[in-house]
């Protein structure tokens, strides 16, 4: 895995999953669970990867 999420993809991807996350709190009843979508920017902006990206062929991280 190569790391191809750059710093800015990076902080975009942590404020949309905390976004994501808080309506786990915020929604009632059954809609509350699609906030854990919000789990998966974060695990990628985290780990610095992107399988959709990679199979795109897409890279925002700077090149070395």
């Amino acid at each position: 895995m190569q790391m191809n999420i750059g710093g800015t993809d990076k902080v975009v991807r942590i404020l949309a999953g905390l976004a994501l996350l808080s309506l786990v709190f915020l929604l009632k009843g059954s809609a509350r669970w699609f906030g854990l979508i919000g789990l998966v920017p974060l695990v990628t902006a985290f780990t610095g990867f992107c399988p959709l990206y990679s199979v795109v062929g897409v890279s925002t991280s700077p090149k070395k």
